[in-house]
């Protein structure tokens, strides 16, 4: 049976929009920590619609038959598309989501003019970096905590007694929801997502941004504030020749976590180019 993604739909002021944007969260999120944002979007550039969704795995996806990779999660959006009936000339992606908008811009769905990365590099991650990445940390420690809990807030002292801050063990608490049994749960299916994440760091897709296409645009933000930018990928990035469809943007004032640091700076930047 084919996947269709859960979703919402974003429009301003009840507008038929003229085009869309699909929306894709990272690892261990949902389309709900995107709500906020998406809203505004539609507001500041009323002639785009906003297409929020759940990865495969996450939010009010369940459980999800293999294989759990980017190519799986870019042909989810290709469903997705025919489903509704809409092909989406811009592509939105938050870190793991990044690279799943990547992805299927590599498959070059009709239509698409323009692909949003954010914070997320392109390239395949070294072994090295993996060990040391917080979300492998954090999918770690996941793995060593009870499947349910029976109060929310019960995840935070389990995640800041392991080291985390309390600023990430109150964010993971978003990610729970109430099972019949009564228990807290979580919404993604961490088994699966250890499959998804490691696709993501050993998939190399810099070639989206290196392909001339004509008429797409590969926008990738760095957050200025974010550890995840080596100075190798930052060189690889001033070394793209002219005419190539990538281009790096730096939002001042941000960590990882964009739309939550600087919101009003990443849609001044959007609203720009789109």
């Amino acid at each position: 049976m084919t996947f269709i993604p859960p979703h919402d739909r974003f429009v301003a002021d009840n507008t038929e929009p003229e085009r869309w944007a699909f929306l894709c969260h990272g690892i261990l999120g949902s389309r709900r920590n995107w709500r906020s944002y998406a809203r505004r979007l539609v507001q500041r550039v009323p002639d785009l619609g906003v297409i929020s969704l759940d990865l495969r795995n996450h939010g009010d996806s369940g459980p999800v038959d293999g294989p759990h990779t980017l190519a799986a999660c870019a042909a989810d959006l290709g469903a997705l598309s025919t489903h509704l009936d809409i092909a989406p000339t811009v592509l939105i992606g938050h870190s793991f989501g990044g690279k799943v908008v990547l992805r299927r811009a590599q498959d070059l769905p009709d239509g698409l003019e323009q692909v949003w990365v954010l914070d997320s590099r392109p390239e395949a991650i070294p072994a090295r970096e993996v060990a040391q990445s917080d979300v492998n940390q954090v999918i770690a420690a996941l793995s060593e905590l009870p499947r349910g809990f029976s109060h929310r807030q019960d995840v935070i002292p389990a995640l800041t007694g392991r080291g985390f801050s309390r600023t990430l063990a109150r964010w993971m608490t978003t990610n729970l929801r109430k099972a019949p049994s009564g228990s807290w749960v979580w919404r993604f299916q961490l088994d699966a997502v250890v499959d998804m994440i490691a696709d993501y760091y050993r998939t190399d897709l810099r070639d989206v941004l290196t392909t001339p296409v004509p008429d797409l645009a590969v926008h990738v933000v760095r957050a200025a504030r974010s550890d995840r930018w080596p100075a190798h990928i930052l060189d690889w990035f001033d070394a793209l020749p002219a005419g190539a469809p990538g281009r790096l943007h730096l939002l001042e004032d941000s960590d990882h976590w964009v739309h939550v640091d600087n919101p009003d700076g990443l849609l001044e930047m959007m609203d720009h180019e789109l």
